[in-house]
């Protein structure tokens, strides 16, 4: 066994959330991206999962 050492984004940093919403916004109306959720929605396995 060997440590591994994992860097996240800081979530308590100020702008972060702004940020996300920033990086969101560029999103909203990308044909890629609706592509990729709508696939992402099909891929994912909910046997077993409560609503």
């Amino acid at each position: 066994m060997r440590p591994v050492q994992i860097w996240v984004p800081d979530t308590r940093s100020a702008g972060f959330a702004e940020e996300c919403a920033r990086q969101s916004a560029l999103l909203k109306h990308d044909p890629q991206e609706k592509d990729i959720l709508e696939f992402l929605d099909e891929a994912a396995s909910r046997d077993g999962w409560s609503a």
